[in-house]
């Protein structure tokens, strides 16, 4: 586990639960904050992470990145069921809610922030910490979704999640995020100052100053949809930070998203091969 000192300075700091991925070849590491900061990684950042995890968690896949990792008595742990298009996801246990003061105040203020709740570790009101970020991207998935009894993960009302979603320069969500749920999605967009809905394969919506437009996404052959979310956020968040011009954000994050799926795992992080096609796409 690699812990920061407050000397040491960072491009994007993402803070939220590292996940368990339950899968048929066995438990792999997982979440927002893993495939963002490897993203992240992959753009040329230096990114670090602000999570809380069990002692059942391999962290091997983020050596070398700084990590501040409460203990937790387990780690947020998923099943994900796909079939089809769809995906059942199942809570089979929910690591410690995170505090943080303990975060270095340098990485309070680096050029990018990115809150990425899973399990509603994250208050919203927190998002009001970090105006003095460059860029405070809010991937709100954790705050959209609640569970049964048995786990079972479903979505709920995001008029909770207010605060944290205004606070934002710009804001991720899923149309599954939403329940599919059109009206939620209006709502959103009079609260964001930018938002971006994405829909798999159909694509994404961003609105944006009173606009909104579609932007498509490449064909792909799914592989594992897991953690295409991520990325497609993380690296808009960075292209945003860089042009200012979030559909060209929008565009080179959905060809770097499009690859992730044809592998699986973590392994859908960008390559440089990748990222040298996103550019190329983009730039046509």
């Amino acid at each position: 586990m690699h812990l920061p000192t407050a000397a040491t300075p960072v491009d994007y700091l993402v803070l939220g639960h590292l996940a368990r991925d339950l899968t048929p070849d066995g438990p792999r590491l997982g979440g927002t904050v893993a495939y963002a900061a490897l993203t992240a990684l992959a753009l040329g950042l230096r990114p670090a992470i602000v999570t809380a995890i069990g002692t059942d968690m391999d962290l091997s896949p983020l050596d070398g990145l700084p990590l501040l990792a409460e203990s937790s008595p387990a780690s947020t742990t998923f099943d994900n069921r796909y079939d089809g298009g769809n995906r059942t996801q199942v809570l089979v246990a929910r690591a410690s809610r995170l505090s943080f003061d303990r975060i270095p105040e340098v990485w309070a203020t680096s050029p990018i922030v990115h809150l990425g709740p899973i399990a509603d570790e994250i208050p919203p009101a927190l998002a009001t910490a970090f105006v003095s970020a460059g860029l405070l991207g809010v991937t709100a998935q954790g705050w959209l979704r609640t569970w049964s009894a048995d786990g079972r993960v479903m979505p709920r009302s995001w008029e909770a999640s207010v605060e944290g979603l205004s606070a934002a320069g710009a804001v991720v969500v899923s149309l599954e995020d939403l329940g599919r749920d059109e009206l939620a999605v209006e709502g959103l967009a009079g609260i964001c100052r930018l938002l971006v809905v994405t829909d798999g394969p159909r694509g994404a919506r961003v609105h944006w100053n009173g606009d909104v437009r579609r932007i498509p996404a490449p064909p792909a052959v799914v592989v594992d949809p897991t953690g295409a979310g991520d990325i497609f956020a993380a690296a808009f968040f960075i292209r945003l930070r860089a042009t200012r011009d979030p559909w060209e954000a929008a565009r080179f994050a959905h060809v770097l998203a499009a690859a992730s799926v044809e592998r699986r795992g973590l392994a859908g992080v960008p390559t440089a091969e990748d990222v040298l096609r996103a550019d190329l796409q983009v730039v046509r």
